[in-house]
């Protein structure tokens, strides 16, 4: 069997390689909200200009020297805009085949991309002179690419575009001011600025950092609630749901003592004949809705459906030392609860229900490719003969002396039956009824 610290390695093992790939799968997503906040950014940029173009020519000779000017400033928006569609289509590339950018592809966009404001500097320069350039907006662009920078969620890359948008302005401006011999050069001002611009390239990675953590805690939470699910099926109660996580699964078969429920709805097939489809399976679902819930009260789990009926477990995956008690509890509740739907609806439905208590293998059973949660043993087999035996016998709960026996003082108003031949053993077994 294995132990509760390999169970816990095999499945961090399973959860780690979807966690990565989910988390690969989000950290792209948001890398495509940034480049779309980018081209988006772009095209204002163009539609600005071109409103500034119309409402006020002089402003385009002032700021650019006429209309060539302007013309340049749109080639290089328009480049820009295109290399961005194509970095979106890579991104939706590598998502399409379930892999990540490579990273040095990353830092290379994001020396590309933290570059556009320098070139739209210099050209700005060229026209207006550096003293105006470098206190014109030109300068306050770098802060877009700053602060998309958070959603690529990398502490190194969001510093990275910090560091390239200080550094270029921070030459820019060194360079050109001290070209123009126009009063001392501002050595202490640009630097100042430069300086900021990279504490705000480190801030946006550390939000962004945080904002992986979080996604990352997200998603390992999502996985493994997939997983259980998976394993178990979906009607297992978020109680239970939280129990597997903290505890962990076998992925090997593990020995326990289960009680072993069978329910069955007796003539649903003859009642189904005379009803359309959609009413067959919207009475089932009905009464596999409240019967279900009532299960999840209990602590029991659905293990399988089985056409109009299901096996249910208590004492597996988890635990529980009154097993017995519960699955008695349930099953009591079940007849209670059908008498009551019964007495509302034009299709009563009456259900036989089964329970053994013993020992089971229980595991992930399965190819490789896909387990499921299962029970192997004669407890199981004898739980469901137990189950059959309710149409011989006329009655709705039948138990077997094992849970007679667990159940104590709380099985008095159990009806002996006396010992009763079931199919497939050959000595008669010991038979309770409960109402």
């Amino acid at each position: 069997m294995a132990s509760f610290a390999s169970r816990k390695t095999n499945g961090h093992a399973v959860l780690s390689e979807e966690f990565e790939r989910e988390l690969t799968r989000e950290v792209l997503r948001t890398e495509l909200m940034r480049v779309r906040a980018l081209i988006t950014t772009g095209c204002v940029i163009i539609l600005f200009l071109t409103a500034i173009h119309f409402a006020d020519p002089a402003v385009v000779n002032r700021v650019w020297r006429g209309a060539e000017g302007l013309v340049e400033i749109y080639g290089i928006l328009v480049g820009f805009i295109l290399f961005e569609i194509w970095v979106y289509s890579q991104i939706k590339r590598q998502l399409k085949l379930d892999r990540d950018l490579p990273v040095i592809r990353r830092y290379i966009g994001a020396l590309i991309e933290t570059s556009l404001p320098t070139v739209i500097l210099i050209l700005q320069i060229r026209s207006m002179g550096a003293s105006q350039a470098l206190g014109f907006v030109v300068p306050l662009i770098y802060f877009i690419f700053v602060i998309l920078s958070t959603l690529r969620l990398d502490f190194w890359l969001s510093t990275f575009t910090g560091f390239v948008a200080a550094a270029e302005l921070l030459a820019v401006a060194l360079y050109f001011d001290a070209a123009s011999g126009i009063g001392e050069p501002q050595t202490y001002f640009h630097a100042v600025r430069s300086t900021i611009i990279l504490i705000c390239g480190a801030l946006a990675g550390t939000v962004g950092a945080q904002l992986r953590r979080q996604f990352a805690a997200s998603i390992a939470a999502a996985t493994a609630r997939d997983r259980v699910t998976n394993l178990f099926g979906q009607h297992v109660s978020p109680q239970v749901v939280e129990r597997l996580m903290a505890e962990g699964t076998s992925a090997a078969g593990d020995l326990r003592r289960v009680a072993v429920m069978f329910v069955d709805f007796r003539g649903f097939t003859a009642g189904a004949q005379s009803r359309t489809p959609q009413e067959v399976v919207d009475r089932l679902d009905g009464a596999f809705a409240v019967l279900v819930d009532i299960l999840d009260r209990h602590g029991g789990i659905v293990n399988k459906f089985l056409g109009d009926g299901f096996l249910a477990l208590f004492g597996a995956p988890l635990e529980a030392a009154d097993a017995a008690h519960r699955s008695v509890a349930a099953g009591r509740e079940m007849l209670t609860a059908m008498d009551r739907i019964n007495a509302q609806t034009s299709w009563p439905l009456r259900i036989g229900i089964g329970i053994h208590f013993g020992e089971v293998v229980a595991g992930n059973i399965g190819s490789p490719r896909r387990k499921e949660y299962t029970v192997i043993g004669d407890t199981v087999n004898f739980a469901s003969r137990l189950e059959a035996l309710n149409k011989e016998l006329g009655s709705q709960l039948l138990i077997s002396a094992t849970v007679r026996e667990a159940l104590g003082d709380d099985g008095e108003d159990a009806v002996a039956l006396g010992e009763v031949t079931v199919r497939g053993y050959e000595q008669k077994v010991a038979v309770f009824q409960l109402g």
